[in-house]
């Protein structure tokens, strides 16, 4: 095997270094389906052994009532942490060369994809090489899709010419701050929204508030 690491942005590190549980395990995941493959569990003997001297040492302590740090343990977790470098790598080459058996290397994106991923007769992944039945069915949805959204479009505007554009409209009420989607009196407070500043009668300027026009007397 090459020194080069290869799945470098798809693949997470579980090895435990310490305790009775150490040893190494990689997860590797597909670039398009993120569908994941672990690599099977190695145990790290040197860790587990310092795990469990740890573990005996304390209890043998904890009986004698002892507070000392026992040299033996120390030792036993040195000799762990000096080995662990390596182990490490060995087992990750070994993981790797197990995942690619698990996974496909795209020749156009160079991403690593699992088998269901993969177009084997075009040698890419489905990313750069769809499958045709499955891209003819999604073209036929995207179609009928269109075309309703352009027959709904149409229908829009045939209801839009009889809407009344020309209204002032306010959409929010001064006097509660209600929304009031362009009705003519608030649904809060009752307020008339949006009143003319002309009269309709007379066409001369009407002040804020008044109910009437004050030069013809027309109900604003």
């Amino acid at each position: 095997m090459s020194g080069e690491i290869y799945f470098s942005n798809n693949y997470r590190d579980l090895s435990e270094q310490h305790g009775t549980g150490a040893g190494f395990q990689f997860e590797f995941s597909c670039s398009r389906c993120y569908d994941t493959w672990r690599s099977p569990f190695e145990a790290f003997t040197t860790g587990q052994v310092a795990g469990w001297l740890g573990k005996g040492v304390s209890a043998a302590w904890s009986l004698i009532g002892g507070t000392a740090t026992n040299s033996l343990t120390n030792a036993a977790d040195g000799l762990a942490g000096a080995n662990w470098g390596s182990s490490r790598d060995a087992a990750f080459q070994r993981a790797i060369g197990n995942a690619q058996s698990h996974f496909n290397r795209c020749g156009r994106c160079t991403h690593y994809v699992c088998g269901r991923c993969w177009n084997s007769a075009q040698g890419l992944c489905l990313g750069c090489s769809p499958d045709t039945a499955a891209e003819a069915v999604a073209a036929q949805q995207r179609g009928l899709n269109d075309m309703v959204t352009q027959q709904a479009y149409q229908q829009g505007q045939q209801s839009g010419q009889s809407y009344d554009v020309s209204t002032p409209r306010q959409l929010v009420c001064p006097q509660c701050r209600a929304e009031t989607h362009g009705t003519p009196f608030c649904p809060g407070c009752g307020f008339r929204l949006a009143q003319p500043s002309t009269c309709t009668g007379c066409h001369n300027e009407v002040p804020d508030g008044a109910a009437f026009c004050p030069t013809c007397g027309t109900r604003r």
